[in-house]
C-alpha cells in the first residue's frame, strides 16, 4: 500500500471516544497511523453527572463546555484530527429532544450520510471503526442513527460516479463494530470481588446475551490502558469522577484488568483470517505484519 495507514472512528457524543476503543487509537497513534475522530452530535443533551461541574455557567454554555471537553480527551487519547457532523444531541429515547429539528436523529439521511462521505473522501482511511446495528439494551437514537449513516457512506464514498464535488472516490477496506465483552465485564467484575470491594456489575449484566462469539478481533493495549480512565475524566460534565463503575477499582488493578478492546470484523477482504490482533491485518506490508 503507498497510502499511509489511517484509522477513522464514528463516534455519537462525546465521551463515546474514550469509552470504547481509546487504547487502540492510543497505540496506533503511537505507531505512526493517522488517527480521525468523527463525532455526530455536540452532546448537548448529556446530563451533568459531576456535581462539582454543576454550575450555572457551565449549564449555561454546554455545548461549548462538551467542545472543550471532547478536545481535551481527543488530545490525551491520540486523535490527529476532529471532525463534527454538526448535528444537535437528540436525547434519551423517547425524550423530547428526539424531536428537535437540529438533532442527529431527525436530520436527512443522505445528508448525514453525504457529510461523512465528504470526511472518508478527505481522510482515505483504511479502516472504519463504528456502532454494530444491535446495540442491546442501549438503544440510544444518536448510537443506532451512528450505525445507519455509516455503512451507506462507506459505499457512496467508493462509488466515483457519486457527488464527484463531495471529494475523489476512496474504497474503505475494512469496518469493525466495537464491542463490550462479556469478558471483559467478567474480569473487572471478578477484580472488584478480589479486593473485597461492591461491584457495579449486578445480575442483569450478566442476563444479557453472551455475544463474545461474535469477537473477531481482539487488540492488545497494554501500556495504553491509562488513556480509558484519563480521556474520560476529561469529560468532566458527563463523568462523576466518585464513579464506581468507571473508576472504583485501584488504577493499577484497572489498567491490567482485560488489556484489550474487543472488535467484530464488519466488512473485510474475503480472505481475512480471524482471529486477529490487529485492525491493519492483510493491509500491511507483509514485512511488517504484526
Amino acid at each position: 500500500m503507498t497510502e499511509p495507514l489511517c484509522v477513522l472512528t464514528v463516534h455519537a457524543h462525546p465521551d463515546d471516544e474514550a469509552s470504547k476503543g481509546a487504547g487502540t487509537i492510543a497505540k496506533y497513534q503511537a505507531e505512526g497511523v493517522r488517527t480521525v475522530l468523527v463525532c455526530c452530535t455536540g452532546g448537548e443533551e448529556g446530563d451533568i453527572l459531576n456535581p462539582a461541574m454543576d454550575r450555572p455557567e457551565v449549564v449555561d454554555n454546554l455545548q461549548q463546555v462538551r467542545r472543550e471537553e471532547l478536545d481535551r480527551a481527543a488530545a490525551i487519547i491520540g486523535y490527529d484530527v476532529v471532525h463534527m457532523l454538526g448535528y444537535r444531541d437528540s436525547g434519551m429515547p423517547d425524550s423530547e429532544a428526539n424531536f428537535h429539528p437540529d438533532c442527529f436523529a431527525v436530520a436527512p439521511h443522505d445528508e448525514a450520510v453525504d457529510r461523512l462521505v465528504t470526511i472518508l473522501r478527505a481522510e482515505h482511511p483504511q479502516v472504519v471503526v463504528t456502532y454494530p446495528e444491535d446495540q442491546g439494551n442501549y438503544q440510544h437514537p444518536d448510537h443506532l442513527r451512528v450505525w445507519d449513516i455509516t455503512l451507506p457512506a462507506v459505499e457512496r464514498a467508493r462509488d466515483a460516479s457519486y457527488r464527484p464535488e463531495l471529494g475523489a472516490a476512496w474504497s474503505v477496506s475494512k469496518i469493525y463494530y466495537t464491542m463490550w465483552s462479556r469478558a471483559r465485564i467478567l474480569a473487572r467484575h471478578q477484580a472488584f470481588l478480589d479486593l473485597g470491594l461492591e461491584s457495579p456489575y449486578d445480575d442483569s449484566w450478566f442476563e444479557r446475551p453472551d455475544k463474545d462469539d461474535q469477537i473477531t478481533t481482539k487488540i492488545p493495549i497494554d501500556g495504553f490502558t491509562h488513556v480509558r480512565r484519563e480521556g474520560l475524566l476529561a469529560h468532566a460534565t458527563q463523568i462523576d469522577p466518585a464513579s464506581a463503575f468507571w473508576f472504583g477499582l485501584p488504577e493499577e488493578v484497572d489498567q491490567q484488568v482485560h488489556p484489550f478492546d474487543d472488535y467484530l470484523l464488519a466488512v473485510g477482504p474475503q480472505d481475512a483470517v480471524t482471529p486477529e490482533d490487529d485492525l491493519f491485518a492483510g493491509l500491511r506490508p507483509t514485512s511488517v505484519q504484526t
